[in-house]
């Protein structure tokens, strides 16, 4: 049985992006919008984690999470904060609420994935839901992470360590958007500057070597948002 986690958000661009990234790992989602409704789903339901959208304007985190580990039904469930750019005020009140892990957004998605497998004490896979050793696959186009391997219909793909990681990215998640942003967290050390305009680069590069060895795999872009790779037996809409 799937296992279940509750996230709590009044976004639904939030609700929708967070909560495929988690289906596609094999887990299940209930949306919360408020603080009781969070409780009585937790109740009804029993899930097995609690999300939490902190945004600048809307401090109601902290008061979720209180609510959850003063209960004895829910006070052992993790709960784990996403906190916006510009709600970094709420760290705090955060950990007195009793808070097990919190991320700052933009950040890798395989944190997330990673931090509920682990409190949750599940078997790490490929974030995509397809393993083959330690492949992870879309369509033809297939990655070794461990030995930093990269093929196309069964061609090697030679890629530099930033394009590796700009590809795991958007393979641990087809279909995903990712931020040029979130695409710099994932490929970059944090005390480096980057520009949207070298993650275009980069991309660019890893499009060119897809097209040689892999043409079935397409990276989308989409205007004002950032890019992701387009799973297979879709229809592109790349520019």
């Amino acid at each position: 049985m799937k296992p279940l986690v509750l996230i709590c958000s009044q976004d639904p661009e939030f609700y929708l992006v967070h909560s495929h990234i988690l289906e596609v790992d094999g887990f299940t989602i209930q949306l919360a919008g408020g603080v009781e409704e969070a409780l009585a789903l937790a109740s009804e339901r029993e899930p097995k984690a609690v999300v939490l959208d902190c945004q600048p304007a809307i401090a109601t985190g902290s008061i979720i999470c209180a609510r959850f580990k003063g209960e004895p039904r829910t006070g052992g469930l993790p709960v784990i904060a996403l906190i916006a750019p510009g709600a970094e005020n709420q760290h705090l009140d955060l950990l007195k609420a009793g808070i097990d892990e919190s991320f700052v957004r933009p950040f890798a998605p395989a944190k997330l994935l990673d931090c509920l497998r682990t409190k949750l004490a599940l078997p790490k896979s490929g974030s995509n839901g397809i393993e083959n050793g330690s492949w992870l696959c879309c369509g033809s186009l297939e990655m070794k992470v461990d030995a930093h391997r990269v093929r196309g219909n069964g061609h090697e793909i030679h890629l530099g360590p930033i394009e590796f990681k700009l590809l795991r990215l958007l393979l641990e998640t087809p279909g995903t958007v990712f931020s040029r942003d979130e695409l710099i967290v994932a490929a970059w050390p944090e005390n480096i500057h980057i520009g949207p305009r070298t993650v275009d680069v980069h991309i660019s590069r890893i499009r060119k070597a897809l097209k040689r060895a892999s043409p079935g795999s397409v990276i989308r872009t989409i205007r004002s948002a950032g890019y992701s790779l387009e799973e297979p037996d879709t229809e592109p809409d790349a520019e």
